[in-house]
């Protein structure tokens, strides 16, 4: 086999161990080199070992590891919740919100610590790709409360699209859902995935944010969940946020 040319089938030890659910990557990077990975018996210490999941007798800390069922779960994230695992500053993290018998899950996408509402977890690491690579088709609908009351223009130029990160930012719809002189509620649908995209963008037509929810994703809509609280979504729930899948992943 040439240099750098793998061989059908085969990834790194470490993506191997991400597609199987039960890290990240850079966890089981981690795990390996610390000598908690064996393979066939064997204690492995280079993460860029080539592997066929599903094939590999794999284990971690002696405890072999399999493919376990595929799961999503939905979180109403509260607001100054932050997006990550652990904080250094020991601030709450949306992982202090799930139950720790769940499987290792990663966010799809991210919602910043003053933004609630709907965001996903699973341990799809295709499904996952699938909802946030660029072109995915999967709409995300927000309710945002921002200062002022923005006029035509200024909606205008959210739909039209506002130059962010290289790349034109615009919303598909943007829809008043009550005016006010001081603060006026925004409902934008966006197809885009930028950091923090409804605050620039509002921002840059002169209209601060002055709170942000996410209330869809797809189909899936937060209405039912109360603030930091979570729940598996059914197969035809994940089914029909990718559509474009040949099959569900998960049982009804």
């Amino acid at each position: 086999m040439s240099p750098g040319r793998r061989l059908a089938g085969r990834v790194s030890l470490d993506r191997a161990l991400s597609k199987l659910g039960c890290a990240s990557r850079s966890l089981a990077r981690a795990w390996v080199r610390a000598g908690r990975v064996s393979v066939a018996g064997r204690v492995v210490r280079d993460p860029d070992l080539e592997v066929v999941p599903g094939r590999a007798r794999l284990a971690v800390d002696g405890r072999p590891v399999a493919a376990g069922p595929p799961m999503v779960v939905a979180l109403h994230k509260p607001r100054g919740t932050l997006t990550t695992r652990r904080d250094p500053a020991a601030r709450r993290t949306v992982y202090d919100l799930l139950d720790p018998s769940l499987p290792w899950l990663f966010p799809v996408g991210r919602l910043d610590r003053d933004t609630s509402g709907l965001l996903l977890f699973t341990n799809d690491t295709r499904l996952g790709e699938a909802l946030t690579a660029p072109g995915s088709g999967v709409v995300k609908v927000y309710r945002a409360r921002v200062r002022g009351r923005p006029g035509p223009e200024a909606l205008a130029r959210l739909r039209e699209g506002i130059p962010l990160d290289g790349v034109l930012a615009r919303a598909l719809s943007v829809e008043v859902v009550r005016p006010g002189a001081r603060a006026t509620r925004l409902e934008l649908v966006l197809d885009q995935g930028l950091n923090r995209q409804v605050r620039r963008m509002c921002a840059a037509v002169g209209h601060k944010v002055l709170d942000l929810r996410r209330t869809r994703i797809g189909p899936l809509a937060l209405e039912g969940l109360e603030s930091g609280a979570w729940r598996v979504l059914s197969g035809a729930e994940v089914a029909s946020l990718t559509p474009h899948r040949p099959t569900a992943i998960l049982p009804p």
